[in-house]
């Protein structure tokens, strides 16, 4: 029996609001499509956190023996600044802004994308395409909605006429928005006078004159509207209908519904069987948002250069922090939630290395615990195949921890276990820390030594305030302050900050 045939995986299908068990259209093969970024700007952690929780999913599916073609698109071209198919393209700004050529800005922003998730150990996709190169394939859809009457063409832009679409279909069906309701909901801007419906949107803009990014269509100049990219990107390489689409939960209206209504005016089919959706990223309780200035790009987070941290976290203690959540749920990130991540995951490579080197030694079998090993191992496919619940399989993970380390000590004899059963808890404890959750070892950096430093020094001044060493306290506490390390004491103890 296979893995994936033992351990059937279960997900959140935001389609369908329920469970349900994954079964993918073509037994060995999935395909999985998540929208990428538009690159205009430094990806933030809130991508990061998508693109995190999607990679863990891939590497999930593979582990249990998925063949998986996943693709993960880049937006250069399309995504203006309002989803009302309104205001000017976001990358096209940056290029006015910065003088630059649009592909220029391109460029540069795709390969700090490309940083950032070798940084955090995200795996390249099987497939990248980008919006631009794919102009050909979306003229050609647009035409196929046009024919079919779901599109309409005014002074050179093309829309999309969702009314007529949702005679036949159902309009809001994945985020559960009414037809209606939208109908009288927000305001009508002039510039969309010239559709049908105000919530009719754009498959193609008709480019002004100052617009720099234009191409060649049947209705003039112009370029792709941002939804139409994604539906044309997944279906030329996932075919008409795949197994899973994904994305931030901010992209399920309109971009994903939107999505919807284009595949199925155009093909006929339902273009996704499972939608799954990542929550989004919050700081100290509030919504993550440069506005509030509680915004950090991954580059401060490392060298905690931002006002709200008080230090530094690697990517693999960010990484580890973002796994402690459920990809569905809010995750608030906060001083205290880092800090217990890093001593988190320093435990729990500490264990990782101890397995490396557990010799084998022949002894008694405890029934027991060969049993209690035994569902540990089961544990960890459980929980993951359980809607790729990371959370509980770090828990599971800690459990086999604390045995790695009884083993080293002696309490436990290693051959306490059968030689079959210790080997595969190894492999499996080892194969989930690395190849499904990605993690990975990090060598001790001079940020590490130097915090390991201040630690040893706020030691040795709270011993010296037990013992009324007064003068011996505040010399610490000074000298730490000349070089700009300022000590803060409070009930909970002494936390520090570097100036």
């Amino acid at each position: 029996m296979t893995l994936k045939e033992k351990y059937p995986i279960n997900l959140h299908n935001t389609l369908s609001g329920k469970k349900e068990q994954f079964e993918p259209i073509h037994e060995e093969y999935v395909g999985m499509y998540v929208c990428g970024p538009t690159v205009y700007s430094d990806v933030h952690l809130g991508n990061v956190r998508t693109f995190l929780n999607f990679d863990v999913i891939y590497r999930y599916l593979m582990y249990v023996g998925y063949k998986v073609r996943y693709v993960r698109n880049i937006t250069d071209v399309g995504h203006l600044e309002s989803d009302a198919d309104e205001g000017e393209d976001k990358i096209a700004k940056k290029a006015r802004l910065q003088q630059l050529e649009p592909m220029e800005i391109v460029q540069q922003y795709t390969n700090d994308f490309h940083d950032v998730l070798k940084q955090f150990n995200i795996l390249p996709v099987s497939i990248e395409p980008s919006a631009t190169g794919h102009i050909v394939e979306q003229i050609e859809m647009v035409q196929q909605l046009i024919d079919k009457g779901l599109a309409y063409e005014v002074n050179g832009s093309v829309y999309f006429d969702v009314s007529k679409y949702d005679k036949d279909h159902n309009y809001g069906k994945l985020s559960g928005r009414k037809i209606e309701e939208l109908m009288e909901s927000g305001r009508t801007l002039d510039s969309q006078d010239e559709k049908r419906n105000k919530i009719d949107f754009a498959l193609w803009k008709k480019a002004s004159p100052t617009h720099i990014m234009r191409w060649p269509s049947p209705w003039g100049e112009g370029f792709p509207g941002w939804h139409l990219e994604c539906t044309v990107m997944s279906t030329k390489y996932l075919g008409e209908s795949f197994d899973i689409h994904g994305g931030g939960m901010d992209l399920i209206f309109p971009h994903h519904e939107c999505e919807i209504a284009q595949s199925v005016g155009s093909t006929g089919k339902e273009p996704v069987k499972y939608w799954l959706h990542s929550n989004m990223l919050t700081v100290n309780g509030q919504k993550m948002s440069k506005s509030l200035g509680n915004s950090f790009l991954p580059r401060e987070l490392f060298a905690g250069t931002h006002q709200l941290l008080q230090k530094g976290f690697s990517p693999m203690v960010v990484r580890f922090f973002m796994l402690q959540s459920h990809y569905s749920s809010t995750l608030d990130f906060s001083n205290e939630a880092l800090i217990a991540a890093e001593k988190g995951y320093k435990r729990l490579m500490e264990g990782y290395k101890v397995s490396k080197n557990l010799p084998f030694e022949q002894n008694d079998v405890d029934g027991e615990l060969e049993t209690k090993t035994k569902e540990l191992i089961d544990g960890l496919f459980l929980n993951m195949g359980d809607d790729f619940n990371t959370a509980k399989t770090l828990a599971v993970l800690f459990e086999i921890t604390t045995m790695m380390n009884n083993f080293k000590t002696g309490n436990i004899k290693t051959g306490y276990l059968t030689q079959e059963t210790f080997a595969e808890l190894v492999s499996r404890y080892q194969g989930f820390i690395t190849e499904v959750l990605g993690l990975r070892e990090e060598a001790e950096t001079s940020n590490d030594l130097l915090n390991g430093v201040i630690e040893v020094l706020m030691k040795l001044r709270q011993d010296a305030k037990e013992a009324r060493d007064y003068q011996l306290s505040d010399k610490i506490r000074d000298d730490l302050k000349n070089l700009g390390i300022v000590l803060k004491d409070s009930k909970e103890g002494t936390e520090y900050s570097i100036a």
